[in-house]
């Protein structure tokens, strides 16, 4: 059943690089909790305390939001092929944009994907994994080739005219820092 650790072991490290899709969720005091599903080839783990995942281009921008007040976040992942398994990370993070250091230091690692828009660092401090006997089994088919495609038509300019409409703030009118 369940366990804690206080770092990624390389059988959970191995179980996350298979994982085609994981979770991340913030959250704020008060206000909306954010929980976002994420796919495509954006998570790297980089130590047993560390990982990044690269943040694209979509239609809010409320991670970036929360952490600039907390740095809370958890990342779930769900095996829903193979031996059942539901592993989460808890730890604190931070947002790079393209005008930090961190960016520069960490965007070698991904592929290139236009739209990228943020990359999150994310140092673990607890490690959970639970039975996930309730996760169902799933069959992957492959990734949905729309989110590239979108980027690449809107072009630079039209990125960053959509961001500025729909990623300047939280839900709860917070800021995000994308353009700071």
């Amino acid at each position: 059943m369940g366990k804690q650790l206080r770092k990624l072991t390389p059988r959970l490290s191995e179980f996350i690089t298979s994982q085609k899709m994981f979770f991340v969720a913030t959250a704020m005091a008060d206000g909306k909790i954010n929980l976002s599903p994420k796919g495509m080839d954006a998570f790297k783990v980089i130590h047993e305390n560390k990982v990044l995942w690269l943040n694209l281009t979509g239609s809010g921008n409320e991670t970036a939001a929360h952490l600039k007040y907390s740095e809370r976040m958890t990342i779930m992942f769900c095996a829903f092929e193979g031996p059942p398994l539901i592993l989460r990370l808890y730890g604190k993070a931070k947002a790079y944009h393209k005008r930090d250091k961190g960016w520069d230091e960490y965007i070698s690692l991904f592929p290139h994907y236009s739209g990228s828009r943020q990359i999150i660092e994310m140092d673990v401090e607890l490690v959970q994994t639970s039975c996930g006997f309730g996760v169902p089994f799933m069959d992957y088919k492959g990734e949905r080739d729309l989110l590239g495609p979108w980027a690449v038509e809107k072009g630079d300019d039209g990125l960053e005219a959509y961001m500025q409409q729909k990623n300047m703030e939280s839900l709860d009118g917070l800021p995000t820092g994308i353009f700071e």
